[in-house]
């Protein structure tokens, strides 16, 4: 399995509609909503202009995405990173992580949230990826967990 990553560009926002909505139509059922989910192209190519994405190739074939913005001098912030469902569990998210924090090797603190009821992501981020819990935020009715990790 080859793990490749590509800068997207406003062409890619179908796909990544696609990606994000197959990635992200769990949460939306469960939590009613979800940031992620139900983008229309326009507003991909929005925040493709906006925040660098890096489409997730595993041999050639686009399975997800990794997005990341600086928020000040050696602070950064995950913004996304989904996975389509048939390529969870494979170690992918794992090796974006490590693509992100060697992108930006200048990096001292990263951030991220999450559902805190998402007891896989939590596991996940903070057991596999190195971050820690540092908040509890809302976001209507959900709870969003804030990770941080620093070197």
């Amino acid at each position: 399995m080859t793990t490749e990553y590509r800068k997207a560009v406003s062409e890619d926002a179908e796909m990544l509609v696609n990606i994000y909505n197959a990635a992200f139509y769990s949460d939306h059922v469960r939590f009613g909503a979800c940031p992620g989910y139900g983008k229309t192209t326009e507003m991909m190519e929005a925040s493709i202009r906006d925040n660098p994405k890096y489409i997730i190739l595993c041999d050639n074939r686009p399975v997800g995405c990794v997005s990341c913005k600086m928020l000040e001098k050696k602070e950064y912030e995950i913004t996304c990173l989904c996975i389509i469902p048939e390529y969870q569990g494979k170690g992918l998210g794992t090796q974006a992580v490590r693509f992100v924090k060697a992108l930006y090797d200048d990096w001292e603190k990263i951030t991220l949230v999450t559902p805190v009821d998402k007891k896989e992501n939590v596991k996940f981020y903070t057991e596999k990826c190195g971050f820690r819990i540092v908040s509890i935020e809302k976001d209507g009715n959900v709870e969003l967990a804030r990770f941080v990790a620093e070197r």
